[in-house]
């Protein structure tokens, strides 16, 4: 079973963190073991298989699950966000391929090697020229690896056409992100307020999305967010280093 991580009072990657154990309702609890003789003892009902952890109480103030797990949705209940939010949709992005992608018409102009930079403006295109025009912010990290994957290849050649229409597009390696702890979950994030995380399946096609406000869900997104933001580079930036390297 997947382990989502859902967040950390660490600030060395030296403990506590709590995951998500997906497709059920526990949560797994890292921490120090407890060793304490006078503290084990007092401990009842132990089975054989147990072991006990130390974590600070603002771990579970800050992340303990508030409310339901959310459902999956699918991508399309979301379009609204999209146009509705108020002043920033931040995206990350931590797949080394996306099935949408590979579907894609620019795909094998991508593979033969030809221009796809530059395309008309699409549905998407327009709408983040017409929430940019009223001084919204559509941005982008992407996470990427060292070389580069074939899909992360052609998001890198097809950025400008989106960071044209007003998209502030931005990359980190994979190993920064890893220093960082992110989360190695895709999603938007919508005024710091409104979580949408995607789910896969193994060829990387979107299955959907988990909506929530749950404060707990939200701050971690923005922790990430701001983490991410920080270290990441723009695209354009990027795609010089990828190109003087090749």
């Amino acid at each position: 079973m997947t382990l989502r991580l859902i967040g950390t009072t660490s600030e060395d990657g030296d403990c506590p963190t709590l995951y998500d154990i997906e497709g059920t309702d526990e949560i797994l609890v890292q921490g120090e073991r407890e060793t304490d003789p006078e503290h084990l003892v007092q401990l009842r009902d132990v089975k054989e298989s147990e072991t006990f952890v130390r974590v600070p109480r603002s771990l579970l103030t800050r992340y303990a699950p508030r409310g339901d797990t959310p459902t999956l949705q699918p991508f399309a209940s979301v379009s609204g966000l999209f146009r509705d939010f108020k002043h920033a949709a931040w995206r990350l992005e931590t797949r080394r391929g996306y099935a949408s992608d590979r579907n894609s018409p620019k795909w094998a102009r991508f593979l033969a090697g030809e221009d796809v930079s530059r395309d008309p403006d699409n549905p998407w295109r327009e709408n983040v020229r017409t929430q940019t025009a009223q001084g919204k912010r559509f941005e982008r990290v992407r996470v990427v690896d060292e070389p580069l994957t074939q899909g992360q290849g052609f998001l890198l050649a097809t950025a400008p056409s989106n960071i044209a229409a007003g998209e502030d597009i931005r990359n980190l390696t994979r190993t920064q992100a890893q220093e960082l702890r992110l989360p190695e979950h895709d999603f938007w994030l919508f005024d710091s307020k409104v979580l949408a995380r995607f789910a896969f399946d193994d060829h990387d096609t979107t299955l959907g999305v988990y909506v929530t406000e749950d404060p707990a869900d939200v701050l971690a997104a923005c922790q990430a967010r701001d983490a991410a933001w920080h270290h990441a580079i723009r695209s354009e930036e990027f795609a010089g280093r990828v190109r003087s390297s090749m």
